[in-house]
């Protein structure tokens, strides 16, 4: 059994988990108050997130902790190359937590307005600085021949998320999260907000099909064209309004590119990070494993908490199920109410 290979599959399986439910989570925070045109809207938006929200969080604590316990040295380049935008991710998280619990705490128009404003903004900036984490990550990092990440001062962790391939990719994890929260809303609204996430989907879709095409043509990579291939397919299915279909084909898209990221430098070699310095010094998935005995231990634990956590999230989905209503249907008639004299 290749314990580093089976581990490398299950830390990528936990960041896929995480860019896929957050992702709508983060489209969801920035497009409700964009879609929604009173107060009761916006709310309506926000409750169709609010008892999951936390939850899809966990996944980012397993994507991190599942690096940090199979590919230390993995984990250490990572977070010490980018530390800075980590520290703003981590900080812009807690906003948007404090917003969406804050938002009922008082029942007027302005507290809900302030409450919306810093829960766009925030969800915004974590899709645009996500984007650009892994954008940087296609690129590689100014690795030296010790793992550590060469440079001084601030442009030591602030260069990589400034580079082209960094900044197209926080475009498109902006756009991709705008698509993705867009097809979620459109399945669990009704009314006025489901129509217009509809739209939002049918507009959008194919905008970042483009950029999907440009980053195929650009790496070739397999996953990106299943990207593409998906977000087409999400666009039709918006149309024709089948919305379970086109918010599959997102969660697949998002899925596609996180795995495109992380598997963009496997090759032969089995290159995890890739130094921009020197090939001799990437970071190779057997180079930065843990120990044998260390993995053993791990995958006891694993066997026991992966399966928990995801049972219990696929429940916690289950009883939510329900669509929130935010008005009349605009594909059905209101109901006649029988005047009586």
């Amino acid at each position: 059994m290749d314990l580093p290979v089976i581990w490398f599959g299950i830390a990528v399986l936990a960041w896929v988990l995480f860019f896929v439910l957050e992702g709508f989570d983060f489209g969801v925070g920035f497009l409700g108050p964009l879609l929604g045109r009173t107060d009761a809207e916006r709310g309506a938006a926000i409750r169709t997130v609010g008892p999951v929200w936390d939850g899809n969080e966990v996944w980012l604590v397993a994507a991190i902790g599942v690096t940090f316990a199979a590919f230390p040295d993995w984990y250490a380049a990572l977070l010490s190359g980018l530390y800075l935008p980590m520290i703003a991710i981590l900080l812009l998280l807690a906003v948007r937590g404090v917003a969406i619990e804050f938002r009922g705490k008082h029942d007027t128009a302005s507290w809900h307005l302030r409450c919306d404003a810093f829960l766009a903004t925030s969800s915004l900036l974590l899709a645009a600085t996500w984007g650009a984490v892994l954008g940087a990550l296609v690129v590689g990092l100014a690795l030296d021949p010790g793992g550590n990440v060469r440079g001084a001062g601030l442009g030591r962790s602030l260069a990589p998320v400034l580079g082209p391939w960094a900044v197209l990719g926080g475009f498109a994890g902006v756009l991709l999260t705008t698509v993705h929260g867009a097809t979620f809303l459109a399945l669990r609204t009704t009314g006025p907000v489901r129509a217009r996430a509809r739209r939002l989907t049918v507009a959008t879709a194919p905008a970042l099909a483009v950029i999907a095409l440009a980053l195929f043509i650009a790496a070739g990579h397999a996953a990106v064209a299943g990207a593409l291939a998906l977000l087409a397919v999400a666009a039709v299915a918006a149309w024709r309004r089948a919305e379970v279909l086109a918010f599959a084909a997102t969660s697949l898209a998002v899925a596609g590119s996180v795995v495109a990221v992380f598997t963009a430098h496997l090759g032969s070699t089995w290159v995890l990070l890739p130094s921009t310095l020197s090939s001799a010094n990437d970071v190779t998935l057997r180079g930065a494993a843990a120990s044998e005995g260390a993995l053993h231990l791990i995958t006891v634990a694993g066997v026991i908490v992966l399966p928990a956590v995801i049972a219990y999230q696929v429940w916690s989905y289950v009883v939510f199920r329900k669509r929130v209503h935010t008005g009349f249907s605009t594909t059905s008639r209101p109901r006649r109410v029988p005047v009586t004299r």
